[in-house]
């Protein structure tokens, strides 16, 4: 699909600038993508922060407080 755009030509610089792109299309086009990819992100880790979704990691506390006792047990052995 076409669409037409008013940009200025300092903005439409700093776009193929920012994306890389020499010509016009093809920078908009990667710079709308692009937006869009992170603004799907940012939905993505929202619903992380808000705890509607989260992660079970089984044997995490298990592990870390395994990696204390091996941190204590080597600090013992380089002060003796």
């Amino acid at each position: 699909m076409k669409i037409t755009v008013d940009i200025s030509d300092f903005d439409l610089k700093e776009i193929c600038r920012v994306t890389g792109e020499k010509k016009k299309g093809p920078a908009i086009r990667k710079l709308v993508v692009d937006a869009l990819m992170l603004k799907h992100r940012e939905k993505l880790a929202q619903k992380f922060i808000d705890a509607e979704w989260g992660v079970e990691l089984k044997g995490f506390e298990d592990a870390q407080a395994a990696d204390k006792d091996a941190n204590k047990k080597g600090e013992k052995r380089w002060r003796e």
